[in-house]
Formats: structure tokens, sequence, C-alpha cells
């Protein structure tokens, strides 16, 4: 997510083209099913939060008593994700909804099938939000007005859900001077001035906190309580060519999610295996909700900002096609 989803439809056929980057494949061996072989899924993950759910589900064995051997791969974001499950690199991958209705709107053949991250909906501790120095003169939202604003990647869910706020608290979004940047070089870029206020998500809040900064609005849980942030999907090639893989990973990410959910403790211990968060950061760090079932309003709030962004480049993304 650290990267734009401009020209990705070129990136698609580049990476498709490569051919041979990798496959789903079965091979012979018992599994807990019983079902006599094991199908080898690979996942296109970023190493954030949101995606402790996928680990603790494989640790847990709800994917290998479906017969799925799974496999992370990381990534340095959707704009490399997206192309990746297209070419068949990667059967799923996990991404924010942002960047696949953009995909989707590309004409990439994508769909998403199982639910991945929301908002914790609490606007004094959710899982994104706009921190400022101690000492700043920015006290609500309405001051970024003028000011210069870190997100991770222009043009999508984090300045589209930054100039929600805005203009809910009165002040004209289209004067927020946004800039690109990583989520863990924006601490430092704060305290160092080098920006007048970051969108951060975690652990780099948390991070900036224990570094006396102040967190003056919350993105996500303003823009709707209820928000989808992220979710699983897979190309419509493979859906249509093994439904009944889907059917499994879907089942499998489900119940991962559930588990999650009612075992926070395990999900935050999780974190120490593929980050290195840990100490203070990992204690304090707010996690993500992880419902099972998109929510569809909040979905449909998020593509009506994004047109109003006009980051879609005028075309509508079909939400039921690409999340029904």
């Amino acid at each position: 997510m650290r990267r734009r989803v401009l020209g990705l439809a070129v990136a698609v056929v580049t990476v498709a083209a490569a051919a041979g980057c990798g496959s789903s494949s079965s091979s012979t061996g018992s599994s807990p099913s019983g079902g006599g072989k094991t199908t080898q899924v690979t996942v296109g993950i970023i190493p954030i939060v949101d995606v402790a759910p996928l680990y603790l589900g494989q640790k847990q064995g709800s994917f290998s008593k479906r017969g799925i051997d799974l496999k992370m791969e990381l990534a340095q974001g959707g704009a490399a994700i997206v192309p990746g499950v297209v070419s068949d690199q990667f059967q799923f991958g996990f991404s924010n909804v942002t960047s696949l209705m953009i995909a989707q709107t590309k004409g990439v053949p994508i769909k998403s099938v199982v639910n991945g991250t929301a908002s914790t909906g609490d606007t004094g501790k959710d899982i994104s939000g706009v921190a400022v120095k101690k000492d700043s003169s920015i006290k609500s939202a309405k001051d970024l007005v003028g000011k210069k604003v870190a997100v991770n990647t222009l043009q999508n869910i984090g300045d589209t859900t930054v100039r929600e706020v805005v203009r809910k608290d009165g002040g004209d979004p289209s004067k927020v001077k946004f800039v690109e940047m990583p989520f863990d070089q924006m601490p430092a870029a704060l305290e160092g001035g080098q920006v007048d206020a970051a969108w951060m998500g975690e652990p780099a809040l948390t991070i900036a906190k224990g570094q006396g900064a102040r967190v003056i609005a919350s993105p996500f849980a303003e823009t709707d309580p209820k928000l989808t942030i992220a979710t699983y999907f897979t190309s419509t090639k493979l859906l249509q060519e093994n439904p009944d893989l889907v059917k499994k990973f879907t089942e499998a990410m489900t119940e991962s999610l559930k588990y999650a959910s009612e075992h926070p403790d395990e999900a935050r211990q999780t974190l120490t295996t593929y980050t290195k968060i840990d100490g203070e950061v990992l204690k304090n760090l707010t996690l993500p909700t992880w419902p099972t079932q998109y929510d569809m309003a909040s979905l449909e709030k998020l593509a009506s900002l994004g047109e109003e962004d006009g980051i879609f480049g005028g075309k509508k993304p079909d939400l039921d096609a690409l999340f029904s």
C-alpha cells in the first residue's frame, strides 16, 4: 500500500507476460481432512498488524485441515500484489479496498473473496490517526488546511479519509498539501518538522505517540465507524477455474478472523513472528477489528468519496461485482 496504483493495468500486463512466476500446485500428501491431496496456496501480503489472523489461522490449522498448504509472500504493496494475483504468482492477496476499487476501474480482473480488517470505530483509539507534534498549533482537522500532511500513498484511502474529516470539521479539503512517505519514516519526519502532520497506521502511530505526538483526528472511524478497510482477493480466472479452492480459502480465512477476534492477546503476540514489533509498542498499539463480513454501506461511502476526489479516472467502481 506504499506505492501508487497508477499505471496498474500496464503493470499487470508486464507481470502476466513474464509467465511462470508461480502458480497453485497440488502435491500428494495426507491432509487432516482426509482428502489425500494438499494444495499449495501463496498469499501476497505486506507485514502489517492487519494480517495477524492469517498467521494465527495457519498456526491453528484452519487452512491445513482444509488441505491448504499456506505460504505467505511479502510484497511492497498493492501495486505489486494485485498484478501478482492476476498473473497467478499469488493465488490470493491482501489489499486496502480503495486500491481494489482503483484496480477494478482500470479493468483488472479481480474479486474480493473475504473480509480482512475494519476500523475499531473508536475516534479516541483507532488503527490510524492524524498526528502532530505536541506543541503544534494544529488542534483539529480543519487546521490541516494549508499544511503539509504525510500519507503513505497519494490518491488512496489515506488522503480520501483525511479530506473527509477536514470537510466535516468545516475546512476546505482541497487546500491540504499531501506528501507521500512510508509509514515507518513518518514519526521521525514529524518530529523533525519535515511535515506538519502525518496520517499514520500502526505501529507508526504508537511510536509517534511515544515520542509525544498528539492525535487530532481518526479518519477511518470518523468517516464511518464500521469502515471496511482491507480484504483478501483473488483473480476472476482462479475463481472460475478452481471455485472449490476459493471456497476453502474463504472458509479458512473466516474461521481465522473469528479466532483472532475472540483471542486478541494471541493475535497481538503473533505480530512478533512476522514483524519487528515488540516491547512497549507491542503492548500499546491498537489492534483493528476483524469482522467476517464486509460493511457495504461503508464501502459505498468510500467509493463516493473516491469519486469526489477523482481517483477513479471518471469511472465508477462496481461494488456489487467486486465485493458480493
